[in-house]
């Protein structure tokens, strides 16, 4: 972990396989005093369906999160382009008290 308190910017980065969930990382941040801001994410796991939405079940974590574009110009991926991916993007900030549970993806790739 790298704490910059001039810039107000914390860089976790995690070993594949870990199973943290957003839900402990957001414990752990607040229990140092700090509020968990917009991040941004890089996550592998395989793209699920729910309700006709496409979600991100994160690998070893298993945790659900919904896949939202980042933008007009970003399309939702197709749930058959492959099991495994990585999304790049940025999880909003949550409302204080609730977790975050969504990714605004820029980009879906199939897992290399």
């Amino acid at each position: 972990m790298d704490v910059s308190l001039e810039k107000g910017l914390a860089t976790v980065k995690l070993k594949p396989s870990n199973s943290v969930t957003l839900k402990q990382l957001q414990a752990a941040i607040t229990k140092n005093g700090f509020t968990m801001k917009e991040s941004r994410i890089v996550a592998a796991g395989k793209l699920v369906s729910a309700d006709g939405n496409a979600k991100l079940q994160i690998s070893d974590s298993n945790e659900v999160v919904s896949l939202v574009p980042e933008s007009s110009t970003v399309t939702t991926p197709a749930l058959s382009t492959a099991n495994s991916v990585v999304v790049e993007g940025k999880v909003p900030e949550a409302a204080k008290g609730k977790t975050p549970d969504t990714i605004r993806f820029h980009t879906v790739n199939a897992e290399k």
